[in-house]
C-alpha cells in the first residue's frame, strides 16, 4: 500500500507541472496558429512548414537533454551533485551549439529550406518571412530547454513550469500587437508572428536564470563546475547519450519528411495537417507529463538501488498510458467541430479537411500516447538508449517514411489514407517494444 502512495505521490509531483508547461508551450505554438488562421492557407501552410525547422532543431535539443536526464537522475538519486552540474554544462553547450548552426542556415537560405518541404511559390514567400526572423531564438530556446529538462530531472519542475507561464504571456500579448497592428504597433502580419516568438524566449531565459540562482538545489553552483567535464567524462557522456540524440534527430527527420509526403498531397491539406497537429500537442501534454515523470522516477530509483520497483512501475506507467491515451484519442475523434471551433477564420476548404484529419489522429493517437510512455518513459528511463533508438528509428524508417511517399506520390491518395499509413509505425513500436519490456533487459545501472 505504501508503494502504491507514494508511487501515485511522486508521479503527480513531477508529471503534473510538465504537463502544464507542455500545455503551455503547445498552447503558444496553437496561438502562433490561431492568430495567422486569418491570413489565409498560404500563410498557415509557410509557418507550419517554417516550424518544421524549428521541430526539428527541438528534438535534437530533446535528445540531448533526455539523454543527460537519464544520467542527472542516476547522479541525483546518489547525491551526486558535482556530476550532476557538469552533466547539465555539457548539455548546454551541445544544445546552443546545435542551435546556432540551424540559425544560421535558416537566416541565410530561409526560401531554399522552406522549398526542399513544398514548391507552392507563394507558401515558400510566407514561410521564408517567418523562418529567416523566428531563427534569432533558436539559440535562446536551445538553453532553456536543456536547462528545463536538467532542472526537472533533479525534481525542480516548478522553475521551468514558472518560466513558462511567463514566456506564454509575453507570446500571447507581443503576437497581437505584432500580427494585427495594436496599441500604435506597425502590422507585421508573419514577421510579428516571430518577433512575438523571440521576446517571449528571452522572457523565458531570464526568469529561468533567476529562479535557477535563487533555487536551491543541485544545479547551482559556479561556471566552473558546470564546465569542469574532461575528456572521459565527455567520452562517457556521449557514449550513453548519443544513441538518444542520434534517435530524436533521424526520428525528427522523419518527422519532417512526412510533411514534405503531405505537401504533395496540397497546400490546403498541409494548412490542415499543422491545424490538427497544433490540436494533437496540446492534447498530448498528459502523456508527456507522465512520459517525463516515469524516465525521472525509473532512473532515480535505479541509481538509489531499489530494483524491485522498477519494472512494477514500469507497467504501472504503461496502463496509465493506454488509458489517459484512449480516453484523449476518442475525444479527438468524436469532437472534431467543437475542437476545431476555436480556428473560426479557417477557409472552408482547410476546414473541411481537418474534421477528417482530427478522427483518423484521434486513433493513432492511443497508440502514439502509449508508445511515448514505452520508448521515452520506460526504455530510455532504464538506461536502454540504444534498444530504444533501434525500435525507434527502425520503425519510422522502414515503416512510417516509405509508406506515407508510398500513399502521398505514387499511390496519389487522399490525405486521410496518407496519414493512416505513416501511423503504421505506431503499431510496429508497440510490438518490438513490449517484447523488449517483458524481457526486462533494459534495466541499466549506468552510474
Amino acid at each position: 500500500m505504501n508503494l502504491d502512495r507514494d508511487f501515485y505521490q511522486q508521479m503527480l509531483h513531477i508529471a503534473i507541472p510538465i504537463a502544464i508547461q507542455n500545455l503551455i508551450v503547445s498552447s503558444l505554438n496553437t496561438l502562433d496558429t490561431v492568430m495567422i488562421s486569418t491570413l489565409g492557407s498560404a500563410t498557415i501552410a509557410g509557418v507550419g512548414l517554417a516550424n518544421q525547422v524549428f521541430f526539428f532543431l527541438m528534438m535534437i535539443c530533446f535528445g540531448i537533454g533526455t539523454g543527460s536526464s537519464v544520467l542527472i537522475s542516476q547522479y541525483h538519486g546518489r547525491r551526486d551533485y558535482f556530476n550532476v552540474k557538469r552533466t547539465n554544462g555539457l548539455a548546454t553547450i551541445l544544445a546552443m551549439f546545435v542551435s546556432l548552426i540551424f540559425t544560421v542556415v535558416a537566416l541565410f537560405w530561409p526560401k531554399q529550406v522552406i522549398g526542399l518541404m513544398i514548391q507552392d511559390p507563394q507558401v515558400i514567400t510566407e514561410g521564408a518571412k517567418y523562418l529567416s526572423v523566428v531563427a534569432l531564438s533558436y539559440i535562446i530556446t536551445g538553453f532553456n530547454f536543456a536547462n528545463g529538462i536538467s532542472l526537472r530531472s533533479t525534481g525542480n519542475a516548478q522553475s521551468p513550469l514558472h518560466a513558462s507561464i511567463i514566456s506564454f504571456v509575453f507570446n500571447a500579448f507581443f503576437n497581437y500587437v505584432l500580427i494585427f497592428g495594436k496599441f500604435g504597433f506597425p502590422r507585421m502580419g508573419v514577421v510579428g508572428a516571430a518577433m512575438g516568438t523571440i521576446i517571449a524566449r528571452l522572457a523565458e531565459m531570464a526568469v529561468l536564470i533567476y529562479l535557477s540562482k535563487r533555487y536551491n538545489g543541485p544545479l547551482n553552483g559556479k561556471l566552473k563546475d558546470m564546465l569542469a567535464f574532461d575528456r572521459p567524462f565527455f567520452d562517457k557522456y556521449m557514449r550513453i547519450t548519443s544513441p538518444v540524440i542520434v534517435n530524436e534527430t533521424f526520428w525528427a527527420l522523419g518527422q519532417v519528411l512526412y510533411s514534405v509526403a503531405y505537401a504533395i498531397v496540397g497546400t490546403e491539406a498541409t494548412a490542415a495537417i499543422q491545424v490538427v497537429v497544433a490540436i494533437q500537442n496540446i492534447a498530448f501534454v498528459l502523456i508527456r507529463g507522465l512520459s517525463n515523470s516515469c524516465s525521472i522516477m525509473l532512473g532515480n530509483s535505479i541509481g538509489q538501488g531499489e530494483m524491485d520497483k522498477i519494472y512494477t512501475y514500469a507497467l504501472r506507467f504503461l496502463k496509465l498510458g493506454l488509458m489517459i491515451g484512449t480516453i484523449i484519442g476518442l475525444f479527438l475523434c468524436l469532437t472534431p467541430s467543437l475542437t476545431l471551433s476555436v480556428f473560426g477564420n479557417l477557409e472552408p476548404e482547410v476546414n473541411l479537411i481537418a474534421h477528417g484529419l482530427l478522427r483518423v489522429m484521434g486513433i493513432i493517437f492511443i497508440f502514439k500516447g502509449f508508445n511515448s510512455i514505452l520508448i521515452v518513459g520506460v526504455l530510455r528511463g532504464g538506461g536502454d538508449t540504444k534498444k530504444s533508438m533501434i525500435l525507434e528509428m527502425s520503425s519510422v524508417w522502414l515503416v512510417g517514411v516509405p509508406l506515407a511517399f508510398l500513399g502521398a506520390a505514387i499511390l496519389k491518395l487522399p490525405i486521410y489514407y496518407v496519414v493512416i499509413m505513416a501511423g503504421m509505425e505506431e503499431i510496429t513500436k508497440i510490438i518490438l517494444g513490449m517484447r523488449r519490456v517483458f524481457s526486462k533487459e533494459w534495466i541499466h545501472e549506468l552510474v
